[in-house]
């Protein structure tokens, strides 16, 4: 075990170290920071995406040994911060060919900054499986090739049963293992950092798992401010103004229809949202979004009200799902606890613990898919936990094959004797199996959707919807222009977890920061580019996420009221004393410098991350919610780039934008020779 020198915590909520690990010489060193270098970019995705521009070549393979895969902690982990029990794997990604990073939640983040440090990055690639062991007095590579072919659960277990049950570990499955696009990180017994293929990357680099095992909590400037701002926040959290007696099947129905037929889609109370969260989790939206058209239907061609109505949708309900449920769950320091633990002991083989499916995957695998059977998700949600792969990018490439094997461009040779039909519970079920283990017809849906389709050929791209080569999300942006923006201009393409109209509707942006004061509705009666301030609006919710990335929190602590006290726990973790809109700089810096790394690769999301066309109404839908709907992405992305300084072109950030903002070896990199 490679051993570096004991240091007092400095009492900041920050270590001040990182661990880089090679994987092919097995040695490990400690890069030290300074305070100023956490003024610049707070820590979690800020801190890796720092590091990897400036250790990262261009151009190397995301699933070359010369990629840099990075676990990060944020600022406010483990301090004492509710919602803070986020971690942020990046890398480059093999998904996109560009920036890569993705979140979860559980108990992995803590366990790793108590082993004193914020991050640890792995170089390299090892010559045979192996896992990496840390704590308080050093790492140790160690050999993983009995664990090689398990999947997340038995291989936590394992790994837990070897090392202690106080340990945390974030591993790869077989889908990983096999170096699959689709393929994510898996802790707590099946949660998933799953976007953009970084299960891939871990898998390249032949490394099976992540065992942290510390123990020594990180110190903060202000404890009794955090203790106080901290039961301030959940006093405030307790005193919703809903009845829980209110929730159920029939209120979200009737939301789902007002959503769908009012001219103006309606504020959404968070009050609400955070009683439903309670109570249901993401399930509880699963009904409703099929009815208001949130969801997209029957691979983004249908409507739901005509062919996933409320008779059906409500069969994978929150009701539904909750009959299942067995006890709550929560992440760590999560007053929510949005999550649930289910048993169904009447299948074969029974399911004796899963968490609870959210909504992307009863979405993916029910609306996309025509799919009514709530037990084959289930199952299918067992899988994918297990294989360590992305539900919604698993859910669309079962969709895109579905309309590929209607169309005639699969035959049943080609889907290996499945009858791919719409709704057809066992042979999805099948297929996701065959994706995960790379088997037949699964070997090149493992691809993603825009690989398989260049590969099948015959028109095929008309039914790969992906954004950049990543599956679009369980969000029609025609409900919601925001995620036409996200989709499309984020540094990762197709994510519906930073910026969108509804997220600036629960956060209230507009009374944290000064750059934010517009109020964003959106009318189905005009659906081109935003409204003078709309974008800028978003722009602050894309820098809004950046620091709740860095700070390691939870976005649904920043949805459910009570005005999350997100930049004064910053300013009591580190004894700093900056306001809103100081702190919202540094969210630019680390959004710019995601972009940057984009363009450095060669990417413009203008021309690269554009959407697919049904994503945006392109052609218009007959029928539903989106009837006769086109946005205009076009306008749309450029009103965006507009706000954020990036040339039209070629995507380049502004000199000048980026000078303001203290990046200068960026500026100097993409602006060379010029003065």
């Amino acid at each position: 075990m490679s051993r570096r020198p004991g240091r007092r915590p400095p009492g900041q909520g920050f270590w001040g170290r990182a661990l880089h690990v090679d994987l092919g010489s097995g040695r490990a060193e400690v890069e030290e920071f300074e305070e100023d270098y956490y003024r610049q970019y707070l820590g979690g995705v800020g801190l890796g995406a720092e590091v990897l521009w400036r250790r990262l070549k261009p151009g190397v393979d995301p699933l070359g040994p010369e990629n840099v895969l990075g676990f990060t902690t944020g600022l406010l982990t483990d301090t004492g911060a509710l919602f803070s029990g986020r971690f942020t794997v990046v890398a480059k990604s093999p998904a996109s060919g560009g920036w890569g990073d993705s979140n979860c939640g559980g108990y992995f983040s803590p366990a790793l900054k108590r082993c004193g440090l914020d991050t640890v990055f792995f170089h390299g690639a090892a010559e045979r499986p192996v896992y990496l062991v840390l704590d308080e007095s050093g790492a140790a590579v160690r050999d993983a090739a009995e664990l090689w072919g398990a999947d997340t659960v038995d291989t936590e277990t394992r790994l837990k049963e070897r090392h202690g049950r106080v340990v945390q570990v974030a591993c790869i499955g077989p889908a990983g293992e096999r170096l699959s696009r689709l393929a994510g990180i898996a802790t707590d017994r099946g949660r998933l950092a799953a976007r953009g293929g970084l299960g891939g990357v871990m898998g390249a680099k032949g490394l099976k798992a992540v065992v942290a095992a510390g123990r020594t909590r990180v110190g903060v400037a202000d404890p009794e401010g955090m203790t106080r701002l901290s039961r301030e926040f959940r006093r405030r959290l307790e005193g919703g103004q809903w009845p829980r007696r209110l929730l159920g099947e029939r209120l979200l129905g009737w939301l789902g229809r007002f959503s769908r037929v009012g001219p103006v889609r309606p504020r959404q109370p968070a009050d609400l949202w955070r009683l439903l969260l309670g109570k249901y989790g993401t399930s509880a939206v699963t009904a409703m979004s099929a009815e208001s058209g949130d969801s997209p239907v029957r691979n983004w061609t249908g409507a739901g009200f005509r062919d996933f109505p409320l008779s059906l949708s409500r069969r994978l309900g929150p009701e539904a799902v909750a009959a299942y449920q067995v006890k709550r769950y929560g992440c760590h320091a999560c007053p929510l606890r949005c999550g649930g633990i289910v048993r169904l002991e009447g299948l074969d083989p029974p399911i004796q613990e899963m968490h609870r499916p959210e909504y992307e995957t009863l979405c993916a695998f029910g609306a996309l898919v025509l799919n009514n059977d709530l037990e084959a998700i289930f199952r299918i949600n067992d899988l994918v936990n297990r294989g360590g792969i992305d539900s919604i990018s698993c859910g669309a490439a079962v969709a895109f094959a579905v309309e590929c094997f209607e169309n005639g461009l699969l035959t049943r040779a080609d889907a290996d004797g499945l009858e791919l039909t719409w709704g057809n519970a066992e042979a999805l079920v099948k297929l996701t199996e065959k994706i995960i283990l790379r088997q037949g017809l699964g070997d090149l849906l493992a691809e993603g959707v825009k690989v398989a389709a260049e590969k099948i050929g015959r028109g095929a791209e008309e039914f790969a919807v992906h954004c950049g080569g990543v599956e679009a999300p369980m969000h029609d942006p025609k409900f919601d222009p925001g995620f036409a923006v996200s989709y499309a201009c984020e540094p990762t393409p197709g994510r519906h977890t930073i910026t969108s109209l509804q997220y600036l509707e629960l956060q209230r942006l507009e009374r944290k920061f000064s750059r934010a004061r517009h109020r964003p509705l959106f009318s189905r009666k005009n659906p081109g580019p935003p409204e003078p301030g709309q974008a800028e609006a978003l722009a602050v919710g894309s820098f809004y996420k950046m620091l709740i990335d860095c700070a390691g929190l939870c976005l649904f602590g920043t949805q459910v009221g009570a005005d999350l006290p997100l930049c004064r726990w910053l300013n009591a973790a580190t004894g700093w004393s900056y306001t809103p809109d100081q702190y919202l700089v540094t969210g630019e810096r680390v959004e710019q410098l995601r972009h940057a790394f984009n363009v450095r690769e060669g990417l413009n999301p203008i021309r690269d991350f554009k959407p697919h066309p049904r994503t945006y109404g392109q052609p218009p839908q007959a029928a539903g919610p989106a009837r006769n709907l086109t946005l205009d992405q076009e306008g749309l992305m450029r009103s965006f780039y507009r706000v954020m300084g990036w040339d039209p072109e070629t995507g380049r950030p502004e000199r000048e934008r980026l000078l303001t903002l203290g990046l200068e070896q960026v500026a100097a990199t993409l602006h060379e020779g010029e003065v």
